[in-house]
């Protein structure tokens, strides 16, 4: 059974929004990280910019549909997503309407639940519909189900039941891969990639080829998103660039600016400024305690998508 419910909800001179997150079974933890439920009524059309977050998503949406932009990729209109790691900013704008619930899942899990290699989804965001093994029947249907539902209770407990059935009948992932995901995550990116490999008896070409079947990025670049992801909550909660770039491992403020930019698509100055305008207390974090999301306006630009 799901427990551990938190709603937010907001309202302004252009509508509300409401966010709902809630912990799945038991059973699916800690592959299946939490279950975010979302409405958003506004009278106007919303653009937010997401940062990489280190985890795979599947957005089941409730009809309206959501226009994603990444670098270097042709924009995607959808109503369901799924997406695998990003070493990338996304943008994604609704007309003002949208609901739905976004499932955050380790890497490792999603290769189980979607049948597909992790490279495949990695930087990308694709109708789940379209992938091209177990996840691609019955996607449409279930988020079809969840939104005919009366409640956000009882869509969480829909969820727990086809995804515990989704689970069961994966593949599951190699617990070398798990372990070696977990270490990375715990030394937050800086563990050396040898030193990994080392941990959980492989080579490194051998660690490097299951990471990304398994996980979507090779471990350097899992690192770069999860050292980048350390940076962002310490900036959030008031270290300077300087100090920061020490703590995370970065050569120095430069080099912290340069992947900052390169993945979130905007300096560190720039996302935080945007994070203290009034714009972004409508914007909520898709993870807890992360600095995920802001509102783009004047103070950052949109370079990254034209």
């Amino acid at each position: 059974m799901t427990s551990g419910t938190v709603t937010r909800a907001g309202h302004g001179p252009h509508g509300d929004w409401e966010t709902v997150v809630a912990r799945p079974h038991p059973a699916l933890c800690p592959g299946v990280l939490s279950y975010r439920g979302v409405r958003v009524a506004l009278d106007r059309p919303r653009r937010r910019l997401e940062a990489p977050i280190g985890v795979a998503t599947l957005l089941l949406g409730f009809e309206q549909r959501v226009r994603i932009s990444r670098p270097g990729r042709p924009p995607a209109t959808l109503v369901s997503v799924a997406n695998g790691l990003t070493t990338t900013p996304a943008l994604g704008e609704h007309a003002g309407r949208f609901s739905g619930i976004e499932i955050l899942l380790a890497p490792w899990a999603a290769f189980t639940l979607f049948g597909t290699p992790q490279y495949e989804l990695a930087n990308r965001s694709l109708d789940p519909d379209e992938l091209p093994h177990r996840l691609g029947t019955g996607v449409a249907e279930l988020a079809a189900a969840l939104a005919a539902l009366p409640g956000w209770p009882e869509r969480f407990a829909l969820l727990d039941e086809v995804l515990l059935r989704w689970s069961r009948a994966g593949v599951p992932g190699s617990p070398r891969v798990v372990r070696a995901w977990s270490l990375l995550r715990r030394s937050r990116g800086a563990i050396p990639v040898p030193r990994l490999a080392e941990e959980v008896g492989w080579s490194v070409r051998q660690l490097e080829n299951r990471f990304r079947e398994q996980i979507g990025l090779g471990p350097k670049a899992a690192a770069r998103v999860l050292r980048l992801q350390r940076a962002r909550r310490l900036l959030a909660a008031g270290h300077g660039q300087a100090e920061t770039a020490a703590l995370c491992g970065f050569y120095d403020q430069a080099h912290l600016s340069g992947e900052f930019k390169a993945m979130t698509g905007c300096t560190p100055g720039q996302f935080l400024t945007a994070r203290r305008l009034p714009a972004a207390r409508s914007v909520p974090d898709r993870m807890a305690g992360e600095a995920t999301s802001l509102a783009p306006g004047p103070l950052v630009g949109l370079a990254p998508f034209a």
